[in-house]
């Protein structure tokens, strides 16, 4: 794995993209204004498009042939939401775009359709969706199984893995920030669509863990990548394909399958604390580490602060517990000015439930490292204490009990004390040994279920407030005492109002439970074949 990644920095450096044809980007700008807000990995919905610009094309197949496949990286521009204070310049987000072109689609590729242009170079041609074109999405493997450099774009591998030709693509449809093919039952391509320069988290940290022989996490087989004109040193990551673990269980469902039939399930989240203890070492073994000390323990913290201020002000339910929960942030920062000192690494940075897959065998794996899609790209490969994926899961298990009727919380403080145990047992320390941390990590996490329950899901808003309610009661002493992060559960407040009963869990309408914010992560990277019909993006515990 390391001649592979050095084959893909040394192409990478290389690149240089050649300029876009001129007369393309007007010609499909009128349908992609009106064809791109309705895709669920837009993630500019509620603000108009003021513009586009085009950052790199390249014809993968002739666009004059039948089909042919453009790919494109566009820029798109957008107002900021209104906010206090000078408006804001607008905002500008690159997407990856596959177009396929006919001249008309067959039935059967109805629901791929663009649009018809028409004027331009593609003047009376179709245009649509190509990884929804079974033919297309072949090609697109079959550049991943050669490599190569087309264009602005640069298709790597591990030489050491088989690729075999000919395997029936499919996509899946379980997603929502990027878009996932599953080839044969042996590969799984995810397709980033909203994309940064800089290496993407979901390749970088596979081939760290790779080199390390980490076998929790499935090793890239091949990537693909496109060249940045502004700096050759940070490509565009724009898809990675893995082995597709097929008969694998997701963590989420197989929570919530627990809940329903009574069955325990502190054994897994035992397992699941060992796994993430696992993938953290390995991570701090393959790449650069560092010390959070006082300056930037009191960033961490006013950052938090700020979070809370402001989703107070969103959310007037979350106003009566600030002066509480500021208190979280206020005993982490004064650690931090007394010399208290913390490591820091590169993380899983989403961790929950539904990013982790249990095999028939019983053991699991981490999956997804793409982090918060939201988040800045150069956040989410800041290197971060391991206790906010250990807060993410804890949350998660919060998430699992309470879409069951009825709400069992002893479940929950169950599994956040098997996690804690596993995690402890596998790395040597216990998370719970550093309750200030824990508590910050976790009261920042449900703040931000809060904001995103409140804008998206409002029945789901009584969820985080429990949590909000338990953790501005919780005191470090407190917690110090018993080395427990969840010493005392909320007991009051039920499943949320108004959601649909489904196999003895309860979904809001159209929604997997604790899905997160649109566009976030999608966790179908390894999953079943057959993800349930109404999931928009991997359950799991934090938007």
């Amino acid at each position: 794995m390391s001649e592979a990644a050095s084959t893909r920095s040394t192409a990478a450096r290389r690149a240089t993209p050649p300029a876009p044809p001129p007369a393309l980007l007007p010609s499909l700008a009128p349908l992609l204004h009106e064809w791109l807000p309705r895709q669920r990995w837009f993630a500019g919905k509620g603000r108009p498009v003021t513009g586009f610009s085009l950052v790199a094309a390249t014809e993968l197949l002739p666009v004059q042939g039948s089909p042919g496949l453009l790919h494109l990286l566009l820029s798109v521009q957008q107002p900021v939401a209104a906010s206090p204070g000078p408006p804001a310049p607008p905002t500008a987000d690159c997407y990856q775009l596959l177009l396929g072109v006919r001249p008309a689609l067959p039935p059967r590729l109805a629901p791929a359709l663009v649009g018809h242009v028409q004027e331009g170079p593609l003047a009376g041609l179709t245009v649509y969706d190509a990884l929804l074109d079974p033919r297309l999405a072949g090609l697109l493997l079959e550049r991943l199984r050669t490599a190569g450099a087309p264009g602005a774009l640069r298709f790597g591998r591990d030489p050491s893995a088989v690729i075999p030709p000919g395997l029936v693509p499919r996509p899946l449809g379980a997603e929502q920030s990027n878009s996932s093919l599953v080839y044969g039952d042996s590969f799984i391509l995810k397709v980033f669509r909203r994309v940064s320069p800089g290496s993407n988290p979901d390749l970088e940290l596979p081939l760290a863990l790779a080199r390390k022989g980490c076998e929790r996490v499935p090793a890239p087989i091949a990537w693909y990548e496109a060249a940045n004109a502004d700096n050759p040193y940070e490509p565009y990551t724009l898809g990675v394909l893995q082995p597709f673990l097929h008969g694998s269980e997701d963590g989420w469902q197989r929570a919530l399958r627990s809940l329903a039939t009574g069955d325990d399930f502190t054994a897994d989240a035992q397992a699941l604390g060992r796994a993430t203890a696992e993938v953290h070492t390995a991570l701090a073994g393959a790449l650069p580490t560092t010390t959070l000390r006082r300056q930037q323990t009191e960033l961490l913290a006013a950052a938090m602060t700020e979070r809370l201020d402001a989703a107070a002000q969103a959310v007037p339910a979350l106003v009566p517990y600030v002066p509480a929960l500021r208190t979280a942030f206020d005993a982490f920062a004064a650690l931090g000015r007394a010399g208290r000192a913390w490591p820091a690494q590169r993380v899983h940075g989403d961790l929950h439930l539904g990013q982790t897959l249990r095999a028939p065998s019983g053991e699991w794996s981490v999956i997804d490292f793409e982090g918060e899609p939201s988040r800045p790209l150069a956040e989410r490969r800041r290197p971060q204490p391991v206790v906010r994926d250990v807060a993410g899961m804890l949350r998660s298990f919060d998430y699992a009990a309470r879409s069951h009727r009825p709400w069992d919380a002893d479940w929950a403080t169950r599994c956040r004390e098997a996690f804690c145990t596993g995690y402890a047992k596998s790395s040597g320390a216990d998370p719970r040994d550093e309750p200030e941390l824990l508590r910050a990590y976790e009261t920042d996490k449900a703040v931000y279920e809060v904001l995103y329950e409140a804008r998206h899901r409002p029945e789901w808003l009584p969820v985080p407030l429990a949590a909000v309610q338990r953790l501005a009661s919780a005191t470090p002493v407190a917690r110090a005492a018993r080395h427990r992060p969840e010493a005392t559960a909320h007991r009051t407040t039920g499943p949320p109002p108004g959601t649909a009963r489904h196999g003895g869990s309860t979904r809001p309408p159209g929604a997997p439970p604790h899905s997160g914010p649109a566009p976030s992560s999608d966790t179908v990277g390894h999953r079943a074949p057959e993800p349930p019909p109404d999931t928009g993006r991997t359950p799991g515990p934090t938007p």
